[in-house]
C-alpha cells in the first residue's frame, strides 16, 4: 500500500523555520520524481496546488523563484523520506503543503499525493 505521510506542520511567526517531512513507503523513491506543492486552502481544487520544489532521481533539485534561497527539499534514500526546509517564512507562505511522487511501476507511471500538512506563518 502506497502512503505518503507529511508532518512538521505548524504556526511560525515571520522569519523562523520549519522543516516538513514526507515518509514514504509502498515505493522506493529512489528512481523516482518527489515534489512538494502548497496550496492556500485545503478545500482548494486539486489543480491550484502551486509546485514550490521537485527533486529528480538523477539528484536535480529545483525551488521556485518565489522560495529560492529560503526554501530546500532535500532526499534520503536510506530512510525513503523527503524533506522540505523553509527558513526565512513570510505570511504569503501560509499554506497546506503536499508531498507528491511519481515512480515507475512495473507497467506503467504511477503518482500519489499525500494527505497535506497546515503551515501558518503569522504573528
Amino acid at each position: 500500500q502506497v502512503q505518503l505521510v507529511e508532518s512538521g506542520g505548524g504556526l511560525v511567526q515571520p522569519g523562523g523555520s520549519l522543516t516538513l517531512t514526507c515518509a514514504v513507503s509502498g515505493f522506493s523513491i529512489l528512481g523516482s520524481t518527489m515534489k512538494w506543492y502548497r496550496q492556500a486552502h485545503r478545500q482548494a481544487p486539486e489543480n491550484e496546488r502551486e509546485l514550490v520544489a521537485s527533486a529528480t532521481d538523477g539528484g536535480q533539485v529545483v525551488h521556485v523563484d518565489s522560495v529560492k534561497g529560503r526554501f530546500t527539499m532535500s532526499r534520503d534514500e536510506d530512510k525513503n523520506t523527503v524533506y522540505l526546509q523553509m527558513n526565512n517564512l513570510k505570511p504569503e507562505d501560509t499554506a497546506v503543503y503536499y508531498c507528491h511522487g511519481r515512480w515507475l511501476g512495473w507497467d506503467s507511471w504511477k503518482e500519489s499525493w499525500g494527505q497535506g500538512t497546515q503551515v501558518t506563518v503569522s504573528s
